[in-house]
């Protein structure tokens, strides 16, 4: 197998660099896939550019890539539906009736509470706190980027924390093929030392209750509250405000239920999908880890987001007695609306698919394995699986190449297990946290209509 050494590394950072010069997300994106196939195809670029048009094609070949694809889509009908329904409307007035929310504060717990209570996928978790708090946080001028940080902390930092979901199914399957006695265990010991994920949840927590924020998000916050701008004037939104403020249809008597009637379906299609797509894919006498590891999460997004969807169409048509074209004009018109949120993850996709081209997780992983002294392997571990992480945008990714180094690692320096695992899991949480190419970043990003 061809390695390409330290220039594995160009790709994320030449996305990086320009993401950050120019606050370009796109073009940045773009830039690195091709670098990374310019590398690939020994720095030939007329190679690279058609290399870089097939492998964005080539997304489409993985069925778990065009699911989360049209999962994305598809949300997009999903949202503009529940605000055309008067769901949104609705669901305001009843929480203001019973006076459940009155201050910015309130606002911001509501989607923080659901990002700690539901756990089974980070997806779903940041698309419901995000799509539920939204309405409520507008209201009280909280902005939307403070939104997003609410929904993409309390998402794959919660998940990983309360692994009784695919996360935590996927570590214990990576530990048991490196024939370690008792995963589970393992896993749930590593928790205590896992820091990252339980500082993020508290600085949340934190900046909610004591309205403590630096830098950027202080600025956003103060234009939101003083000048009522919930996004800057440059601002370019994931979503289509038009997808977001859809009036509810003439005639439609809004209601809190279509709002909560389809979400509740959605996580409930969830749970529902990783059961039932584990069992098909585990023996018959497997336990709930195994069929849990053994589930297609893209599939149970998709299905949960189709099952809220037919939900949505029984209440359009039914109660609200909306007219069938009307319907479908809204239902393409979500869609369109998901056109950017599509667009970046497509492109993150690819240039996920160059980097694992150039073996860069795996160069990343090799830097720390030699380490010999216990500290500098945990703490190495941690800042790699974070770098690692960040570039790929993956944290799956980065728990499947660094946990078979881990294992050996610990056994070797003679550490306790838990804690390289933790530095580990720490770790890709963190760069999975902090990445703009990070599916939960994008979805968290998409939910509460952020830039």
């Amino acid at each position: 197998m061809t390695t390409f050494g330290i220039w594995s590394l160009l790709p994320p950072l030449a996305a990086l660099g320009l993401a950050l010069w120019k606050k370009q997300i796109y073009p940045a994106l773009l830039l690195g896939v091709w670098m990374g196939w310019l590398v690939v195809e020994g720095w030939n670029p007329i190679a690279a550019t058609g290399s870089t048009v097939n492998s964005i094609v080539a997304v489409f070949q993985d069925v778990g890539n065009t699911r989360i694809l049209l999962y994305s889509l598809l949300v997009g009908s999903v949202l503009t539906l529940i605000s055309a329904t008067g769901g949104v409307q609705g669901f305001v007035d009843w929480v203001s009736e019973r006076r459940w929310v009155t201050n910015r504060r309130q606002a911001q717990m509501l989607p923080f509470l659901l990002g700690i209570l539901i756990t089974v996928e980070s997806s779903i978790t940041a698309l419901v706190a995000g799509t539920v708090g939204r309405p409520l946080t507008d209201r009280y001028r909280v902005s939307r980027e403070k939104l997003a940080y609410i929904c993409d902390s309390t998402s794959a930092p919660v998940c990983i924390l309360v692994p009784f979901n695919g996360w935590g199914a996927l570590v214990i399957g990576l530990l048991a093929v490196q024939d370690v006695a008792n995963p589970v265990a393992v896993l749930l010991g590593s928790i205590r030392w896992n820091i990252y994920p339980m500082l993020a949840i508290l600085l949340v927590l934190v900046t909610i209750l004591t309205g403590w924020e630096i830098g950027p998000m202080r600025s956003a916050e103060r234009r939101a509250l003083k000048e009522g701008k919930l996004l800057a004037d440059d601002a370019q939104p994931m979503v289509s405000e038009e997808v977001l403020t859809a009036n509810p249809h003439p005639g439609i008597r809004p209601r809190a239920l279509y709002l909560i009637l389809p979400v509740v379906t959605m996580v409930g299609a969830i749970v529902a999908g990783i059961l039932i797509t584990g069992k098909r894919g585990s023996s018959a006498d497997a336990g709930l880890w195994e069929m849990i590891e053994a589930s297609s999460g893209s599939t149970a997004v998709l299905w949960a987001v189709l099952a809220s969807l037919a939900v949505l169409t029984v209440i359009a048509l039914g109660p609200c007695r909306m007219p069938g074209k009307d319907f479908m004009t809204l239902l393409f018109k979500g869609m369109g609306g998901m056109i950017p949120v599509v667009s970046l993850l497509l492109l993150a996709f690819a240039l996920g698919m160059v980097v694992r081209e150039l073996g860069t997780g795996a160069y990343v992983a090799g830097i720390i394995s030699g380490a010999g002294d216990a500290k500098v392997a945990v703490a190495g571990s941690f800042v790699l699986a974070s770098f690692m992480a960040f570039a790929t945008g993956t944290s799956w990714g980065t728990f499947a190449l660094m946990v078979p180094i881990a294992v050996p690692l610990a056994a070797a320096q003679g550490g306790e297990l838990t804690l390289y695992l933790a530095a580990v899991l720490g770790g890709g949480v963190f760069g999975d946290h902090c990445s703009p190419i990070s599916d939960t970043t994008i979805i968290s990003s998409m939910a509460s209509a952020s830039d």
